[in-house]
Formats: structure tokens, sequence, C-alpha cells
């Protein structure tokens, strides 16, 4: 069947199409994406602005019709931290389902690291063993731990790259002491939930999804997008704490010039490296492999699991 998942997120809407049945893997048939920047529309009370949902629902709308042309059988709609954390969220719901009909099912964080690790192992398989996962989006840090396809730990952190350059990093290129000053919040917050993780033991693999990731380990040497995802790619710790320095030093359009950063990501490039590279030392990562699956693939498994065999 052909599923279609809607995904409202801190930084993009997406809409992802699928064929797929249970017990084969998805593939994917059309991507439909706006920039939309959910986590930069909110005012000083927390709350998406007028304007920024009106954008939402424009952009559902569109969605919603690219579903239909594409001959989508079943869509699957979810919002993630900035509308699950925005002060007006029921409001925003609400205004988007009368203007639409689609009910956006808010993921909890926990939940979005949950399906994340879902999709990483069915990705990696059980030879992967213990499973340490990490998942840096617009508006949270997710992180989960297991050997099972439930994890043992899983964990959201306000730590999202978008969030943290909104309200830490002003400057184009950023101060010095700005950076400083996120970089020890950043540390401080992934240290309170480390210990949370070591109890279990040291992972097997080390695995990361997430456009922030994949575009250091593009900068860090790992192969383009274009040459598929089968090919696998990895990020060196010494690798990214080498370039850290390098893009607190350049303007957001000096990022935008690099290869494999597209416009509308560099400005928050700096901060998930930082966030990148505190969860990488404060666990204790060397190297981890991008995972092309992430939380849509998650949510597509879960929902052909719950379809049980045709």
């Amino acid at each position: 069947m052909r599923l279609g998942v809607l995904d409202v997120g801190s930084n993009t809407v997406h809409l992802l199409v699928v064929d797929a049945h249970p017990g084969a893997r998805p593939l994917p048939a059309h991507s439909h994406k706006a920039d939309l920047r959910l986590a930069q529309l909110l005012d000083d009370s927390g709350a998406i602005d007028s304007k920024g949902v009106d954008q939402l629902v424009a952009v559902v709308l569109d969605a919603l019709q690219a579903a239909e042309d594409k001959g989508v059988e079943d869509l699957l709609p979810f919002a993630t931290s900035a509308v699950r954390e925005a002060s007006n969220a029921d409001e925003v719901l609400t205004r988007v389902e009368d203007a639409t009909g689609v009910q956006l099912q808010v993921l909890a964080g926990e939940e979005e690291a949950r399906l994340t690790f879902l999709a990483a192992r069915r990705w990696f398989g059980w030879s992967a063993g213990k499973l340490l996962l990490l998942d840096i989006g617009g508006g949270s840090l997710e992180i989960a731990y297991g050997m099972d396809e439930e994890p043992d730990a899983a964990v959201s952190l306000p730590l999202g790259a978008g969030r943290l350059t909104a309200g830490w990093l002003p400057g184009d290129p950023p101060d010095p002491a700005d950076v400083k000053a996120l970089r020890r919040h950043v540390r401080a917050r992934i240290a309170s939930t480390v210990g949370e993780f070591s109890r279990f033991g040291a992972p097997d693999h080390v695995v990361a999804t997430s456009k922030t990731f994949k575009q250091l380990a593009r900068l860090a040497g790992a192969a383009r997008s274009a040459e598929g995802l089968y090919v696998q790619r990895e990020l060196k710790r010494e690798s990214l704490e080498s370039w850290v320095p390098r893009l607190a030093a350049m303007t957001t359009g000096e990022r935008g010039d690099l290869p494999g950063v597209s416009a509308g990501r560099a400005g928050q490039l700096l901060a998930g490296a930082l966030v990148a590279e505190g969860a990488m030392d404060l666990f204790g990562v060397e190297a981890l492999e991008i995972c092309p699956w992430a939380l849509r693939e998650g949510v597509i498994l879960r929902r052909l699991d719950h379809m049980g065999p045709q």
C-alpha cells in the first residue's frame, strides 16, 4: 500500500510517501518539503504567532494535495517539539484540524526517541548488538540505547540546533563568549543524562540520524548523498572537534558554501556541531555511523507492525 507520513517538525514540514507492506522495507516514492522553521516563530510567551499558524495551515494543505496527487491511501500526520512545547499548542492543533481536516498527533520527546531507535534497529539489524542512538533535530536532542527494538533508555533534551541558535547565538558570526556559554550549557544538560545510559554498559555500535549529523559527516569527508543510501558514512570525533572552531569563526553565508551544507541549515550548523561534539565526548564515542532512516521511517514501521501479516 502507499503510505504518507506528514512530519511537522521544528525546521520543516515534510511529507514522505512510501510504498510499503508488512515484512518488506518501505520504498520511498515521493518527498515534499517546506522550510517553515516553527521553532523560530514563537513569540515572547512561547506561542506560535497567528502568522505562523496561517503558514502552517497553508503548508499542510499543500502537503495534502501532494499526497492526493501521489495516490496516498493512508496518511500518518504527527508533530514534534515545536508544536509540542508551544504554549498555544491546543489552539494550533484545533486551527489546523478545522482548516485542513488533519489531526496532528503530537509525539512526546521520549516517543520520538523510541521510534527513531526502532528505525535504526531495523536498518542495522540484530548484528549491531547494543545500540546507542543520537538524533539532533531543530528543537530537541533524542538519545536512546538498547539491545532490542524497544530501547532500555530513551530521553529527549531541549538541545535542538534551531532552538539553541535562536536562543544563544544571535551574532553572525557569533560572539566567542556566546559560543563558550552555549558549549557549557549543552554539556551540562547532556552530562545530567549520561548516568541513565552508562548503567547498561558500553554500546556495541553508535549511530546518528538527522540532517545535522549528515552535514557534519559530509564536512568530515563522508560520501555525498547522491552516492546512495547504502554507502557507509562515518563521523569521527577527532574530525568534528577540528571543525567546531572553524564553524564558529564563519558567517552563515560562509557555512552555506561548505560541501553538503544547505543554505537553510547553515545558520544552525554550529549549534548542532556543539551538541554533536558534546554528546560524543560525554558518551565516550570516538566514531559513529550515520543511519539513513530516522523518525519518519520509525512511524511507518510501527504502523506496518500494527497492521500485521496481509
